[in-house]
């Protein structure tokens, strides 16, 4: 070290130079940390960074998911909307209007009210489901108006056969009495549980079936084409004695060979020839009614035939014990001989009784 021109020499002994040593290179790895930790810094921040884009990509994906599934439920309320509106216009077209009144007596449920709320409240909690659940109100609300159709086509009926002196629980009774087949339950949830409204609405329609079956069995058509009946039911003087005697049924006199008519629907039970009655057929129609005509001169029919009310069955004759062309039509009811006028009161042949 040069001082005032001259050289000077310091002396800095082994131990100092070991300390000024240790303190550089302190100094050294201080300098070194910090540039670790500023590339740590820097890498951590990357990471995070990454991290970050990664979540908002996720975010963005599940918000596309369920708009996805926004739109899935739209296309589905669509579908179901058609196909309700398909199901009661099918309905109108085969069946007819059913009635939105409730009338006094009826024990149908109403869930106006409580759909309409119902409604309200899934729209608010869940604004995306409010199409499902308006259809919903309007699936229970149909329910219900098909229930009553069915409850006052029943009461019709029903009406229909007390005026016949038929009692309508004892024709259903009856119409049940032979049923069998393999089970297969209806549910309306996953659970197999079915809606009581539903219950009801298929009890209803089974009532309806059931008596509009018996009522469509129940005799209605005139089965000749007569201006007039020349003996009616009950009491009568006998044409071959003149003495009094019961008469089972109608006689409709015509023109020998006149076609003669299946009053009901029903299976032809027998055909062949009767004391008394001549050539004879019988029809079953069920919940056990049967019709009886006699004094044929021929045959149209067969046993185990099915028929509909109108087709024809045999033709006018005056066979058996029969002083001329004629048939002669009864009415039996559980093998016990009815009046058929009421029977026939809406059949436009049959004008007035004579004797």
């Amino acid at each position: 070290m040069r001082s005032q021109g001259r050289v000077r020499f310091i002396r800095i002994s082994a131990r100092a130079q070991m300390a000024l040593a240790g303190a550089a290179m302190v100094l050294l790895a201080a300098w070194l940390g910090t540039l670790g930790a500023m590339a740590v810094s820097r890498l951590s921040a990357g990471h995070e960074y990454a991290a970050l884009l990664n979540r908002e990509a996720a975010v963005a994906k599940s918000e596309s998911r369920v708009q996805a599934y926004r739109d899935h439920i739209n296309e589905t309320t669509a579908d179901l909307d058609r196909r309700q509106h398909f199901i009661e216009q099918m309905v109108q077209a085969h069946i007819g209007d059913l009635p939105h009144d409730k009338q006094a007596g009826e024990t149908v449920s109403d869930s106006n009210g409580e759909a309409a709320a119902t409604v309200k409240k899934v729209s608010a909690a869940l604004p995306e489901a409010r199409g499902l659940a308006r259809i919903e109100a309007e699936q229970l609300a149909f329910v219900e108006r098909l229930t009553r159709f069915a409850d006052r086509k029943s009461a019709a009926a029903s009406e229909a056969m007390r005026k016949l002196g038929l009692n309508p629980s004892a024709m259903i009774s009856r119409s049940r009495a032979a049923e069998g087949g393999p089970l297969m339950k209806l549910a309306t949830s996953a659970d197999g549980s079915l809606d009581p409204r539903f219950r009801r609405m298929g009890a209803s329609l089974a009532r309806m079936d059931a008596l509009e079956n018996g009522l469509a069995s129940i005799p209605q058509v005139s089965p000749a084409h007569v201006a007039y009946v020349s003996s009616s039911y009950g009491y009568r003087s006998d044409p071959f004695t003149g003495a009094a005697a019961f008469h089972a049924g109608l006689d409709f006199p015509g023109p020998m060979g006149s076609p003669i008519y299946a009053a009901a629907k029903g299976m032809v039970s027998f055909v062949g020839q009767r004391q008394g009655y001549g050539n004879c057929i019988e029809i079953d129609h069920g919940n056990g009614l049967m019709t009886r005509y006699g004094h044929l001169s021929g045959f149209r029919a067969h046993v185990g035939e099915k028929v509909g009310p109108g087709t024809v069955i045999g033709a006018m004759g005056s066979t058996g014990r029969s002083t001329g062309s004629h048939l002669h039509f009864e009415v039996r009811v559980n093998g016990q001989p009815v009046n058929p006028r009421p029977f026939l009161e809406a059949a436009r042949n049959v004008q007035q009784e004579t004797r």
